[in-house]
């Protein structure tokens, strides 16, 4: 028999019963296929309007990164451009992964699930672990002004991303290499993901939950940092200096961190949870389909990255502000050449083909005199 030690307290009975439910109904992923039509409504509906979203605007991120020298030479905006890159691929290989499974009920074989499945894992890992040297660059920053450019240089940054998606790539992919479940879908060992093993998933669960304590931690420190600076310079200058005049440096510090903390924790922790439920319970039907709602948060989290932290960063203003100049001027020469060019020249325009702007006035002037030379003959002619 080989059913799962979590059925030895149920009747004999109902074991076999059980265990002939699973083998019969997941042997081509049925009894993950648990979303009713409402329900692939409205998850299609959230994975269509979300997905190309988010692929747009983290790829106007990137872009704008890779066309800047000046960002690109600065670690910041390299950690952004990582975080830009990773949600890219989250929304590209999420939302075709779950849609496929979910909406359109493929059943691929182990290697292609695991592969799609790593391809998701990968991208979502990147994602919180470049969150993670973004809040750390944060943090030198506050806490090593003096020396922030010297510990941090280029270099160090790239070879820190280096380490960052190598180790992200060799976890993601470790199911595929071999770490699965051992007995496959007879019965499955995780009631969420087909073929992964229980092990596998606390792992990967427990080392997303303490980035996302690291990340905590970060912000942490730098808000109590910004609080002391702010402490000392409000006794240095009085009750009645700036800090009256305008909001504390720290007070707007928490608010903005306070949002991105909330983001991010309100879009990872209800997945998370059902991950480790998942390692310890059989999850129902029920909690099956709220975890696929709960999937989706991670796409909203990568979609709302590039508000939070790209477009917040006046430099990257700047250069989205100057990339719109340079469409606008380009549209409007289009759009000249568009006014001009459909129209064909009448037997009065047939002068003016092929001059340019700048001739157009000499063009006038000669006409003009040509104009007063023909009333001064005719002036003569009635004379005379």
């Amino acid at each position: 028999m080989s059913c799962h030690l979590k059925y030895l307290l149920v009747p004999v009975t109902v074991l076999f019963s059980n265990c002939s439910l699973i083998e019969r109904s997941c042997e081509n992923l049925e009894c993950y296929m648990v979303l009713i039509e409402a329900e692939k409504t409205a998850i299609g509906s959230i994975c269509f309007l979300a997905g190309p979203f988010t692929l747009l605007e983290n790829a106007l991120v990137l872009g704008l990164i890779a066309a800047t020298a000046s960002l690109r030479q600065r670690p910041s905006y390299l950690f952004i451009g990582s975080l830009a890159l990773a949600d890219v691929f989250a929304s590209c290989f999420f939302t075709t992964s779950f849609l496929d499974f979910h909406l359109f009920r493929r059943s691929d074989g182990p290697t292609a699930y695991l592969f799609k499945l790593g391809g998701v894992t990968m991208a979502f890992t990147s994602s919180v672990g470049s969150l993670l040297l973004t809040a750390l660059d944060r943090y030198l920053c506050i806490y090593q002004a003096s020396s922030y450019k010297v510990l941090l240089t280029r270099r160090r940054a790239l070879l820190s991303l280096l380490i960052l998606w190598s180790t992200t790539i060799f976890i993601s992919f470790l199911p595929l290499m071999g770490w699965r479940c051992h007995t496959d879908l007879t019965p499955p060992c995780s009631r969420l993901f087909p073929y992964i093993n229980q092990g596998y998933l606390a792992c990967w669960t427990s080392f997303i939950l303490v980035l996302l304590a690291l990340i905590l931690g970060a912000y942490a420190l730098i808000l109590w940092k910004a609080h002391r600076h702010e402490s000392s310079m409000t006794s240095l200058q009085g009750a009645a200096g700036t800090g009256h005049a305008r909001m504390r440096m720290d007070i707007r510090l928490a608010r903005t961190f306070g949002l991105i903390l909330l983001i991010l924790v309100g879009c990872w922790l209800p997945a998370l949870s059902f991950m480790l439920a998942d390692v310890s319970v059989i999850l129902t039907h029920t909690q099956q389909r709220a975890f696929a709602f709960c999937s989706t948060l991670c796409l909203l989290n990568s979609a709302v990255n590039p508000l939070l932290y790209a477009l917040r960063c006046r430099e990257l203003r700047v250069a989205l502000l100057q990339f719109l100049q340079r469409l606008c001027v380009i549209g409007r020469c289009k759009m000249s050449s568009e006014d001009l060019s459909p129209e064909p020249p009448s037997t009065e325009d047939n002068n003016f083909t092929g001059i340019s702007e700048e001739e157009m006035p000499r063009t006038r002037t000669t006409r003009l005199h040509s104009i007063s030379e023909k009333v001064s003959n005719q002036q003569l002619n009635v004379r005379k």
